[in-house]
C-alpha cells in the first residue's frame, strides 16, 4: 500500500550516516539486518515512511538493501540498468520525493558495470547493441565522452562520472526534486559501490552539506 508520510524524522545527513553506517557493518561482516520480522511487517501494512530512495543499477550483485544492513520499509528503491534516467525512474523519485518526504535520494552505480562497458565498447567500435539495449548505451554515452574530456578512459573511473552526471541530470530534468533540494527537504549522494569490498563511496553530492 502506498501512502503520504509525514514530515521525515531524519535530515539529509542524518539519513546519508545512517545509511554510511549500516554500509560500515556490512563491509566489517557486523551487519543486525534490523527491521526484517513480522512485527516490522505489521507495522507497515497502514503505510510506509522510508528514509532514503536509491535509484541504482541493477546488477544483481546490488542488492541495496543488503548492502546498508537496513531492512522493510526503510528505502524506496529504483533500479534500471546503469541507472538510466527515464519517465517512469523519474516518476517514481519524484513520487518518493514529493509524496513519501524522503530526504535522501542515493545515486547508486558500481565498479565493473556491464551497462558502462558496453556504452564504451560501442563509442570504440562503432557497432551499437540491438533492441532496447541500444537504448541504455545512448543514454549512457553522455557520461562516456564526459569522462574522456577529464582523460577518464577506464570502465570503473567511467562509473563514477556517469554517478556524477547522472546526478546532476536529475535535478537538470525533475522541477519537483530541484525545488526539494533548493527548501532543504531533500539531498541526492552519488555513491560508488566497489564490488570487491561492499565499500559504497560517496562521490558527489548535492544539498548533503
Amino acid at each position: 500500500m502506498l501512502s503520504e508520510s509525514t514530515q521525515p524524522t531524519l535530515t539529509p545527513k542524518e539519513a546519508w550516516e545512517k545509511l554510511s553506517a549500516g554500509n560500515f557493518r556490512f563491509v566489517s561482516e557486523d551487519t543486525q539486518h534490523p527491521n526484517q520480522d513480522s512485527a516490522r511487517r505489521q507495522k507497515l501494512i497502514s503505510g510506509q515512511e522510508p528514509f532514503a530512495v536509491i535509484f541504482g543499477c541493477s546488477d544483481s550483485r546490488l542488492a541495496a538493501e543488503i548492502i546498508f544492513d537496513v531492512g522493510l520499509g526503510d528505502m524506496f528503491v529504483v533500479r534500471t540498468a546503469g541507472h538510466v534516467l527515464d519517465p517512469a525512474s523519474l516518476g517514481s523519485l519524484e513520487f518518493a520525493v514529493d509524496a513519501l518526504n524522503v530526504p535522501l535520494i542515493v545515486i547508486l552505480g558500481h565498479n565493473s558495470c556491464g551497462a558502462i562497458t558496453s556504452a564504451i565498447q560501442a563509442k570504440e567500435t562503432g557497432n551499437m547493441p540491438k533492441g532496447f539495449v541500444r537504448d541504455l548505451v545512448e543514454h549512457i554515452t553522455p557520461s562516456v565522452h564526459a569522462a574522456e574530456r577529464k582523460g577518464i578512459t577506464d570502465v570503473n573511473g567511467t562509473v563514477v562520472e556517469h554517478v556524477k552526471q547522472t546526478t546532476d541530470r536529475l535535478v537538470d530534468l525533475s522541477s519537483i526534486i530541484a525545488l526539494a533540494i533548493e527548501e532543504g527537504r531533500t539531498a541526492v549522494a552519488g555513491v560508488a559501490y566497489h564490488l570487491h569490498d561492499g565499500r559504497a563511496q560517496l562521490v558527489s553530492s548535492l544539498g548533503l552539506d
